[in-house]
């Protein structure tokens, strides 16, 4: 009975692990993003701990900035910089400051991640700040399952399983209690399963599918 319950728990997750991201953006009109090429993505803070998920989450947006034309600044190099002039993270979360760190970086265009919410469900917003007048040149936002209750979960039943193998002894209690002791540990800090990097880089896609180009240096149709 207990078997067929976790079964039934991990079916319904992988079908709600699977669900669609959803995002919207808009751009400053007027602006030409041809004009634009290197942009840095400063900082990815929010509800995330530990920098290797950071550092995921900022390879996946350095996808999508390649993919219409820009250059990326490569994440270390820009940490290294910031340091170098006592940047703090706290520091460049106004559009003012990050101006003035895309200045010390040398570059037109600079991005600004946040993720306040990281669960089950994900929420982020990503900014591309004009260095020269600090003003907003794109937003957007998007939101969708992580696929991390499932990682989880999947992760303890298949341990405690095979704990169960070389132990020994009921193997029923065992996998309940550490599909249990999985989730109430969590992850958190761990870098990105692959099941919540597909997801994660779905909700990125849905954020920047209307970032403009540079090479129409319009914005995208959606």
């Amino acid at each position: 009975m207990r078997t067929v319950c976790i079964c039934t728990l991990l079916a319904a997750l992988v079908v709600g692990g699977c669900a669609s991201g959803k995002g919207e953006s808009y751009s400053r009109a007027g602006f030409n993003f041809a004009e634009l090429d290197k942009v840095a993505i400063l900082e990815v803070s929010g509800a995330v701990a530990g920098e290797t998920v950071k550092n995921q989450i900022g390879t996946f947006f350095e996808m999508e900035l390649m993919k219409r034309g820009y250059t990326p600044v490569e994440r270390s190099r820009v940490q290294a910089l910031l340091k170098e002039q006592e940047f703090q993270a706290s520091d460049i979360t106004s559009s003012e400051n990050a101006a003035r760190a895309g200045h010390i970086l040398n570059v037109p265009a600079v991005m600004l991640i946040n993720i306040p919410k990281y669960k089950e469900e994900m929420s982020m917003t990503a900014k591309m700040i004009n260095v020269e007048d600090g003003g907003i040149l794109w937003i957007g936002n998007g939101s969708g399952s992580t696929g991390k209750t499932f990682s989880t979960i999947l992760g303890a039943a298949a341990g405690a399983a095979a704990g169960a193998v070389v132990a020994g002894g009921d193997s029923s209690d065992r996998v309940v209690g550490g599909v249990i002791g999985g989730v109430l540990g969590g992850v958190a800090g761990q870098a990105l399963s692959p099941q919540q990097e597909e997801q994660v880089q779905k909700i990125i896609k849905k954020v920047c599918e209307s970032m403009p180009s540079k090479f129409t240096g319009q914005p995208q149709k959606s």
